[in-house]
């Protein structure tokens, strides 16, 4: 029970932190929004498609598109919907279809198609794709709407423009793609981004906060419990939870946060939930051992927050290790952070489960038991020596 008390203690500290309102809850999604922007390019080839399930054009538009291997499609059920997908780059085109829209053209009327993208993306380079499909879907009615136009009968045209485009010859062009793509897999423009920031903020948090550990060992709150009938051993395994809960509380968070307001899916729940557990583990032996290395919270908190964006950068939670060198991908590896985000990785991309992370769960754990082991170590040391 002494155990849990500290624990809980530790964490109603954290979560009345005002400071942590930006650092923990806002900063961390504001980042994964500006790297989905940046390196969610995979998704440029992504349309959006707004019409009504029965509407003949729509249907005929989202055919034509999907029978083309550049271009991925979404269907919505309203403009709205589309518009919102398409700001926040869900989508990198869309495309809207007004309602009655073949029977408008079978009475020879024009209708309009919509076409929407944002300035800053690759909505531009797809419009080609959608002329091209609106124009499949759509050459019937143009080849009548000529053949009235110059006096023909309307029921003949129509019926004589079907039997045309129905006999004419497609052109098939065949595309290739050299190379490999380096996020191939990427399902959003956020993947990338929610997954190597919650490894980067997990880890910061928990360095962070060890500044607590040793503003309780200032202000005589160690020493106090260690005169109650309170060990050294249930002081340290409570600290060790307490900073285990705080570093789970700002995964989970950034898990939530991610999934709610940018659509990331994590993939296999339980192998998700596996990486977010064993990775707080080691956020939690770094922040117990950094705790126990330094005099007072200014030192360890501006030497943990150095610490912790160096080792985000080298394991690759700022820049996709991706685009490394083969030198610093092997450096990488000495960090926890490139095993986490490598695990995330087999997540994301290739649908893995836990059985295809059991290699990245194996390393994280040795690096959280070693953590732990030489913090606990440290700490009981620090403690007794008062």
């Amino acid at each position: 029970m002494k155990v849990l008390a500290i624990a809980r203690t530790n964490l109603s500290r954290f979560l009345r932190d005002k400071a942590n309102i930006f650092f923990v809850f806002v900063l961390p999604l504001g980042i994964v929004f500006l790297i989905g922007a940046q390196f969610g390019g995979e998704t440029s080839n992504r349309v959006g498609v707004a019409t009504q399930e029965d509407e003949p054009i729509g249907v005929a538009i989202i055919a034509a598109l999907e029978s083309d291997d550049r271009v991925q499609v979404s269907v919505f059920g309203d403009e709205d919907g589309l518009l919102r997908a398409v700001e926040r780059n869900t989508v990198s085109a869309g495309v809207s279809i007004p309602a009655g829209a073949a029977v408008r053209l079978a009475a020879g009327e024009s209708v309009d198609v919509g076409f929407l993208s944002r300035p800053d993306g690759f909505g531009p380079q797809l419009r080609a794709i959608v002329d091209q499909a609106v124009a499949a879907a759509t050459s019937e009615s143009a080849a009548a709407r000529f053949a009235i136009e110059q006096g023909a009968d309307p029921a003949a045209a129509f019926s004589t423009a079907a039997e045309i485009v129905g006999s004419a010859e497609a052109i098939m062009v065949k595309i290739s793609t050299t190379g490999d793509a380096l996020f191939e897999g990427i399902n959003g423009p956020f993947d990338i981004g929610a997954s190597s920031q919650l490894v980067l903020f997990m880890f910061l948090t928990g360095l962070a906060g060890s500044a607590a550990i040793i503003q309780s060992r200032q202000l005589g709150v160690t020493r106090r419990m260690m005169s109650t009938p309170t060990g050294p051993a249930a002081i340290v395994a409570g600290e060790a939870l307490g900073r285990f809960l705080v570093v789970l509380a700002q995964g989970l968070y950034i898990v939530a946060a991610t999934t709610l307001l940018f659509g990331v899916s994590w993939g296999d729940p339980l192998a998700a939930t596996s990486i977010v557990l064993v990775f707080s583990a080691v956020g939690a032996g770094a922040a117990l051992l950094f705790g126990t290395l330094f005099k007072n919270d200014q030192q360890a908190g501006s030497v943990g927050v150095i610490a912790g964006l160096g080792l985000a950068a080298i394991g690759g939670s700022m820049l996709p290790i991706e685009l490394f060198s083969d030198t610093m991908r092997q450096i990488a590896r000495f960090t926890p952070h490139a095993w986490a985000n490598e695990a995330f990785a087999e997540l994301f991309r290739r649908n893995g489960t836990i059985a295809d992370i059991g290699t990245q769960l194996g390393v994280l754990s040795i690096f959280a038991a070693v953590l732990l082991g030489l913090a606990a170590w440290r700490m009981r040391k620090v403690i007794t020596a008062q």
